[in-house]
């Protein structure tokens, strides 16, 4: 998994009726866009994740969803 500033990880939910869980790439901690990340979810709440293989990386930047 390789990530840059500004792309979004999306954890799929594990289970029947869970959302998707969407957070944004303030930093890359890792070498190379390796993980860990540290991530910005919609409420301003930042922490460091280490994604499992049920992420996928949106290589998107903001300003290419408009």
């Amino acid at each position: 998994m390789h990530a840059s500033k500004g792309d979004r990880l999306v954890v799929h939910g594990r289970v029947v009726g869970q959302h998707d869980h969407v957070v944004e790439i303030v930093e890359v901690l890792g070498p190379q866009g390796s993980p860990p990340y540290r991530v910005r979810a919609e409420d301003g709440h930042e922490t460091i994740m280490s994604p499992g293989p049920d992420s996928v990386v949106d290589h998107r930047k903001a300003s290419d969803r408009l």
